[in-house]
């Protein structure tokens, strides 16, 4: 019985719809991640007395700002692509199970 339903669900169009929608923003939000991340490695190993430069008169230095930007930024895609998949791809996934049964 559960093969007829899976069966079913693939093939369905909504089913090819979800899986193509969610890999194609889960590839542009890790694309996105990948060049925050590894730009700031960039820019550790390639410049480092920019990221030395002091702020103001005290011992913080630019690069920490930069490395906890790099931190919220994550925090934020992560809470972007949650909401997206709590909303849309959940919605989506739920009419595809009932239209299933």
């Amino acid at each position: 019985m559960s093969q007829d339903i899976y069966a079913q669900i693939r093939a369905n169009p909504k089913y090819h719809q979800l899986k193509k929608t969610r890999n194609a923003y889960a590839w542009i939000m890790t694309l996105l991640m990948l060049v925050v991340y590894y730009g700031y490695i960039a820019l550790i190993a390639f410049n480092k007395a920019f990221l030395a430069q002091p702020l103001g008169a005290g011992v913080t230095t630019i690069g920490i700002p930069i490395g906890v930007g790099v931190i919220l930024f994550t925090i934020v895609i992560t809470g972007i692509y949650v909401r997206r998949a709590n909303s849309e791809f959940d919605a989506l996934k739920n009419e595809i199970i009932g239209e299933s049964k």
